[in-house]
């Protein structure tokens, strides 16, 4: 559909920027921290760094919220580490941590930024990890215990919360980025039943953040892309559809309405993948009614009909790349997209198809909550001249206006990243964010701040509420 004029961003809009804690914070293991399972990866990409420094915001945090604040950000979407408030995952609370995070969001306040609390972000404590994850229904009570602690600590001062951050992708792609696997027999069964008893802990909580915090709001935070056929043949299209149930509506379903995609849940049982529900987890998913939609966007995806029994699913590949499932779909390249120097398809217009689809099948008010751009950066003359990354938002921006003009509700945007931090893949040498950290995936070097040439363009373009893209 083309428009003739496109309509403002809101007046209200959130223009904001996001980080994870394992990414970004470092001191991994000071006052009282427990350690996760990031922090216990035995096996990182080669050339890599851990994540025990990343970008020491755990120390720089009173510096890269002002530089936020200079910027003008309105919002800032962090995620908070379980380990710093529970080091055990499930048993004495570290105040050090809690305090921690109290600071943080009394810095953001300072500068009029509203704080959006991720509560889960692929670190689920190692010492629950040890007594089976999310395989055991204890750890719906862990995480059950933990939000309680996020509600009542923080809840008069979070006007958001995020459950879980990709939870799809931590399905999908466990193996990839150090989080969800299977190790039995049956690896998808298994991690099937991870999914639902993470799907049980986020109503759960949900619905305990509406009793504690009349005044807050709560949404899922999955990873949604549009699937698009590789042509015009049925079986395709077929192909299409199954990802998309299996990849997106699995999860926005169950967390919007409460039961399982019937698509989804056929490919379960085709593959004797359908997990064991308890009495009363049913009822616990309908009553959990999420505020919002918070999805993270980078690319679409296109498939075609796949009917190879005999090829198996590699969970270990990139997440935005390794695309493939056994007589169901398949992933290959769409020719009509440009990529990032990491592969990654760019295309701002399924963005905006992804907004519609979304809040078409949902009505829910939606904010992104990641989209951005992973480049290898240079810095020169104290900044980093990266026209690349201001393209790539120009162009994705617009597509939110299409979206809005559309109809869509959409109330804010967190690009990812706020600062530069330690990628899931490629260490500290995929660069997103609007402020370069000096450091290289060995060398910390001095970890001074510098602003890109991306973070004026930001802070003009929220100055105008993006009226002159």
């Amino acid at each position: 559909m083309r428009h003739s004029k496109l309509k403002d961003f809101p007046k209200d809009f959130l223009w904001s920027a996001s980080t994870s804690a394992y990414q970004v914070e470092g001191a991994w293991n000071e006052d009282g921290k427990g350690m996760s399972v990031q922090d216990a990866k035995t096996s990182l990409p080669e050339g890599t760094s851990d994540f025990k420094v990343a970008s020491d915001h755990y120390h720089h945090f009173e510096e890269d919220i002002a530089f936020l604040g200079e910027m003008g950000l309105k919002a800032y979407r962090f995620s908070i580490s379980w380990t710093r408030i529970i080091p055990d995952g499930d048993g004495k609370i570290n105040t050090k941590g809690v305090q921690f995070y109290h600071k943080l969001i009394d810095a953001c306040l300072s500068y009029n930024i509203e704080p959006i609390v991720t509560m889960y972000h692929f670190d689920l404590p190692f010492e629950l990890e040890k007594k089976g994850g999310w395989n055991n229904r204890t750890t719906i009570d862990a995480f059950l215990k933990f939000s309680k602690i996020l509600f009542e600590q923080y809840g008069s001062k979070v006007k958001y919360f995020l459950t879980i951050n990709e939870q799809n992708m931590m399905i999908l792609h466990g193996a990839a980025i150090g989080t969800s696997k299977g190790s039995g027999i049956n690896i998808w069964k298994e991690l099937y039943q991870q999914n639902h008893n993470m799907l049980v802990a986020q109503a759960k909580a949900m619905e305990l953040c509406h009793k504690l915090c009349p005044n807050s709001k709560i949404g899922p935070a999955p990873n949604i892309a549009s699937i698009y056929p590789a042509s015009s043949k049925p079986e395709d299209y077929l192909a299409a559809q199954n990802f998309t149930a299996i990849r997106n509506w699995l999860y926005l379903d169950m967390a919007v309405f409460g039961r399982y995609n019937s698509t989804a849940w056929s490919y379960l049982e085709e593959i004797d993948a359908v997990p064991k529900i308890e009495e009363g987890d049913m009822e616990i998913l309908r009553n959990a009614k999420p505020d919002f939609i918070a999805f993270n966007y980078y690319n679409t995806a296109t498939v075609k009909a796949n009917n190879d029994a005999k090829k198996v699913q590699d969970s270990s590949g990139d997440q935005q790349l390794a695309v493939f499932e056994a007589g169901v779909f398949e992933g290959v390249q769409n020719p009509n997209l440009e990529k990032t120097e990491f592969g990654w398809e760019i295309d701002p217009v399924g963005f905006r198809i992804t907004l519609r689809e979304v809040y078409d099948r949902y009505n829910l008010p939606i904010i992104v909550t990641e989209n951005g751009l992973g480049a290898f950066d240079k810095l020169e003359d104290g900044t980093v001249h990266d026209d690349y990354r201001i393209e790539y938002y120009k162009k994705h921006l617009h597509e939110i206006k299409e979206a809005i003009t559309d109809g869509v509700k959409v109330f804010g945007y967190s690009p990812w990243s706020a600062i530069d931090l330690v990628s899931t893949h490629q260490g500290v040498t995929k660069r997103y964010g609007f402020i370069y950290v000096n450091r290289d995936e060995f060398d910390l070097k001095d970890l001074k701040r510098y602003k890109k040439d991306s973070f004026y363009w930001y802070k003009k373009v929220i100055e105008e509420n993006g009226n002159n893209l």
